[in-house]
């Protein structure tokens, strides 16, 4: 099956619409199976749909107050890239994600790149 711009626009609105609602198990189900995600701060990825939804389910639990804003959607054939930035009430910093998606319209890799250097100083408490 070959995924159309609308296919990959309406499972990417779903996506987004998961994660604002902070739900790991909804997120979880629109990735395949041997799915991986990878925040590239020096950890290794997380391989597996099982392993995902607990990655995240910790992200909701380290920023309890999960939101995010979007600055841009760029499609590909097979994927999409989110410039945007996450919010946890003080805490702001920006990112960027790539989301490849298999055929059958799932996720199958989604790696997340983190400004460093504005995610070290909301730590901090330095206003961005």
């Amino acid at each position: 099956m070959q995924l159309t711009q609308n296919d990959l626009k309406a499972l990417s609105e779903r996506y987004f619409a998961a994660w604002a609602a902070r739900d790991p198990n909804a997120i979880a189900a629109m990735h395949t199976d041997d799915t991986r995600f990878w925040t590239h701060t020096g950890a290794e990825p997380v391989v597996g749909r099982d392993a995902v939804r607990a990655t995240f389910a910790g992200i909701f639990e380290q920023f309890p107050d999960f939101s995010f804003e979007t600055y841009r959607v760029l499609y590909g054939d097979d994927h999409w890239v989110l410039d945007w930035a996450l919010i946890s009430g003080d805490l702001r910093f920006d990112c960027i994600d790539v989301v490849n998606v298999s055929p059958d319209g799932l996720v199958c890799r989604k790696d997340t790149f983190i400004d460093s250097v504005q995610l070290q100083a909301a730590l901090n408490g330095v206003p961005a």
